[in-house]
């Protein structure tokens, strides 16, 4: 190879690398990555897709985890993360603050409800006074998500362990909780095709999910749903534990009504952008107007410990 040739080749391979860094600065600038709950999947492109009409050409890439799987990818994983939406607010509490986090905003609320289909086992009975008693008939197949990555399951323990109390049946949630196992998913959505398909007859599932798949639900009294503040007191009475942040960690979950929780995390690259987008899911006639529609209406008074370290949004005052 000639002097001539040998520069032709490095000025080519020049150009072309700094194509390269040029559209990936580019990318990096015109794009925002969303680790979100696996029951934000609906939403979550609901709110993109109207954000997208107010910024052309942005592009937005999202996960759906567990909300607990989704936090170990913020912490142990070398990817994107510009925003966290998490399906329970202390999810971010217990393991992205304060390394990997500052704060947290509570964006909405939702219920726990029984889901089944009109091929479910006696889908044509089932009600508030007998769900207990058709989940444990053996010829009966029920499907919750795992407590360890997800808070769909960690708020079906809650409800089993509410509904032994409330009902005074002694043995009802060990007996519930050691059935079926083999159907335990990673997160609540993976239950829906299993459901779907007849492998499984009820799942506990988010009553938002439920109307977005289309799916029949039981609406369980707001003693078990986890969906009335003002029910916190006897929510408080289940308790389960779980797979903290750290390896081997266990930490002790108490039952509370249901609040999603948003953070940006430490390791986003879009800080800015990240903030517009939370800015709309929170301001009341955007992000909020599509949640309610979606089955997740706003949180009223929460006391949030972190309301004074929080960005300024620029949301309209209320």
């Amino acid at each position: 190879m000639t002097v001539n040739q040998r520069l032709i080749l490095f000025i080519a391979s020049f150009f072309i690398l700094a194509s390269c860094e040029l559209r990936q600065d580019r990318q990096r600038e015109e794009s925002l990555h969303i680790i979100h709950a696996g029951s934000l999947s609906v939403p979550v492109k609901k709110l993109a897709d109207a954000f997208l009409e107010e910024n052309p050409g942005l592009r937005i890439f999202t996960e759906a985890w567990g909300s607990k799987a989704g936090a170990r990818r913020v912490i142990d994983l070398d990817s994107r993360a510009d925003v966290f939406m998490s399906a329970d607010y202390m999810v971010i509490e217990n393991m992205l603050i304060p390394d990997h986090a500052s704060w947290y905003i509570p964006f909405a609320t939702n219920e726990l409800s029984i889901v089944y289909t009109p091929s479910s086992r006696f889908a044509d009975s089932i009600s508030t006074d007998n769900w207990m008693d058709i989940l444990l008939l053996d010829e009966v197949n029920y499907g919750r998500s795992n407590p360890d990555m997800d808070p769909c399951g960690v708020r079906s323990v809650f409800t089993i362990q509410l509904a032994e109390k409330k009902y005074g049946r002694e043995g009802f949630a060990e007996a519930l909780l050691g059935k079926d196992n083999e159907y335990i998913r990673p997160k609540e959505t993976d239950l829906i095709a299993l459901l779907e398909t007849g492998q499984l007859d009820y799942i506990f599932l988010y009553r938002s999910v439920a109307v977005q798949h289309g799916l029949s639900y039981l609406t369980l009294p707001d003693s078990l749903s986890l969906g009335n503040f003002d029910l916190n007191p006897w929510y408080g009475y289940s308790m389960v534990e779980t797979l903290g942040a750290k390896p081997g960690e266990r930490i002790s979950e108490y039952g509370e009504a249901m609040v999603y929780g948003l953070t940006i995390p430490h390791k986003t690259e879009q800080p800015e952008l990240a903030k517009r987008f939370v800015a709309f899911v929170l301001h009341p006639e955007k992000g909020q107007i599509i949640l309610s529609e979606l089955g997740q209406d706003p949180v009223g008074h929460f006391a949030n410990p972190y309301q004074d370290v929080l960005p300024d949004f620029g949301l309209p005052a209320h």
